[in-house]
């Protein structure tokens, strides 16, 4: 078998309501000289079966199905069989732009130095509507500096293209650094070579409430700490005694459905406003911010 160009790899986890945009959007890519590595993590809400009928179709997938031990797990277990010079990280609720991975190999072809290269993203809510567009930091010394100082989404996880030896050389991704483990990474690549965001947007990032953001936010800030006093001590500096780990909270689910309701018709979105207002008429029947939301997009203004 010839060696592939790109590996891709996406760890899944009961994902089936946006798994098949995600795959499509891989194999929709101009840069067709790819494989891609999906590892189903013990899902239990039918993710499994809409991933092999894509495999079916595309013998550029290699579908690993096994019992759940996690993102890192299953993140590594897709690396052990990759054998591409570059790897992208997809997750598998996000969507790819068909230019993403042509662009990158070419960014990373012309700058040997660079050993993983992102984008700016937009982020997206459960119905495709966009929400923002994102910057972020575009050269290296921006991008580390952000980092040191824990922002792991200085470079967008599922955005990012690396140099397969560069992994294999920092050692993948670590299990004791789980639902951090990007900014883990980032950091250690980052002593290695440049890091590199090109300034377009070629990932819809997605926002739901079952994400990693929504649900595992106090893990994420606990974990940090020790990441980065780790970090330091690797590069021999001091940790800034006014490092500070917040804690991220997340709005009630009721309250997020509204706001991107409201961000919705904001936009002119009017289908997608009146999907959120049906979901928050759902959760609080008698809600009058649910039915002003629901009589405003029903007027469409």
């Amino acid at each position: 078998m010839s060696i592939p160009t790109v590996s891709v790899i996406m760890p899944a986890y009961n994902s089936r309501r946006y798994v098949g945009q995600t795959v499509q959007s891989i194999l929709d890519q101009t840069l067709g000289d790819f494989e891609f590595i999906i590892v189903d993590d013990g899902s239990t809400d039918g993710t499994l079966g809409v991933l092999q009928q894509y495999a079916a179709k595309d013998p550029r997938i290699t579908l690993i199905s096994r019992p759940n031990t996690g993102i890192v797990g299953a993140c590594n277990d897709a690396l052990a069989q990759t054998r591409g010079e570059f790897v992208a990280r997809i997750d598998s609720d996000d969507v790819a732009m068909p230019n993403k991975h042509a662009r990158q190999v070419a960014y990373l072809r012309e700058h040997p130095e660079c050993v993983a290269v992102g984008t700016f993203v937009e982020t997206i809510d459960p119905y495709n509507g966009v929400l923002e567009r994102l910057v972020h930091q575009v050269e290296h010394a921006d991008i580390d500096r952000e980092l040191m100082r824990g922002r792991g989404f200085a470079m967008v996880n599922p955005s990012v293209m690396m140099r397969g030896e560069a992994l294999k050389r920092v050692g993948g991704y670590r299990k004791q650094y789980e639902t951090a483990e990007d900014l883990d990474l980032f950091l250690r690549l980052g002593e290695v070579g440049k890091l590199h965001n090109l300034p377009e947007y070629l990932l819809q990032y997605r926002q739901h409430y079952e994400s990693i953001n929504h649900t595992k936010h106090d893990l994420q800030r606990n974990m940090k700490r020790g990441m980065m006093e780790e970090a330091y001590a690797r590069r021999g500096v001091p940790m800034p005694p006014d490092m500070v780990f917040t804690r991220m909270y997340p709005p009630p689910k009721f309250e997020q459905t509204c706001r991107w309701g409201w961000m919705a018709l904001q936009k002119g979105n009017k289908k997608i406003a009146r999907a959120h207002a049906f979901d928050a008429l759902r959760m609080h029947p008698m809600h009058t911010g649910a039915w002003k939301l629901f009589l405003c997009a029903a007027r469409g203004h």
